[in-house]
């Protein structure tokens, strides 16, 4: 079954470049980005890889966590590992899931559950729905699903975005415009009532029409 923004991520117990992990357990009180892959040594995945690496930084500063996730085991992972550091200029630095049985392929809905066999006699085509991000928060449940085919790269840094966007709207109950960087205007969220909002924002807010409530980013220049 696909999952959806809402959905309970699964929990579950995999082996990683990091050691075993119990998923939950790992995500523990903050946020955390799942991203896949069809295979290792693959090009596209390759500067992902690398470029997650790099801007780490940036998703532990917003309480973060990253895991990547192929089929391949941990030893390819490894040897992978040395080619991503070599083209990119930055080794992973956070864990690889080695989902040799296609146990989280299944659970996340990015493989038909009659998948089976030998992991590294399938094809990157034949696992080419493993290109979801989820990201999680720490109610463990998915904020948000990102899809890419392989032949295009993700964009990392829309993904950072989105989950400024999101932590806003879970503590401060706020919600973004198109096109919103950090910094510019936003919405108080449908689900803030007015006499709730007057408490939040006592100053008020612009309203071009009753249903778009307009106040500033109260983290500009702090992020």
């Amino acid at each position: 079954m696909t999952l959806t923004i809402g959905d309970l991520a699964p929990d579950l117990e995999v082996e990683t470049t990091e050691g075993r992990i119990k998923f939950h357990d790992w995500v523990g009180d903050g946020w955390a980005v799942l991203f896949s892959h069809p295979r290792d040594f693959t090009p596209v995945c390759t500067t992902e890889l690398g470029y997650m690496a790099k801007i780490k930084p940036e998703f532990d500063r917003r309480g973060v966590k990253i895991i990547g996730l192929s089929v391949d085991p941990v030893d390819n992972h490894a040897k992978w590992a040395k080619d991503i550091e070599a083209t990119q200029g930055t080794a992973p630095n956070y864990p690889m899931i080695a989902d040799t049985d296609f146990a989280v392929a299944k659970a996340y809905g990015m493989l038909p559950g009659d998948v089976s066999g030998d992991p590294t006699q399938r094809t990157a085509a034949q696992n080419a729905t493993l290109r979801n991000v989820f990201v999680i928060g720490p109610d463990k449940r998915i904020k948000l699903v990102l899809i890419y085919p392989m032949s295009v790269g993700r964009n990392f840094d829309e993904i950072l975005r989105a989950i400024d966007a999101l932590q806003l709207t879970e503590s401060r109950g706020l919600s973004t415009p198109a096109q919103w960087q950090p910094g510019d205007d936003l919405f108080i969220a449908g689900a803030v009532s007015d006499e709730e909002a007057k408490q939040r924002y006592p100053e008020g807010w612009r309203a071009p029409v009753p249903y778009m409530r307009i106040v500033p980013d109260p983290l500009a220049g702090s992020r």
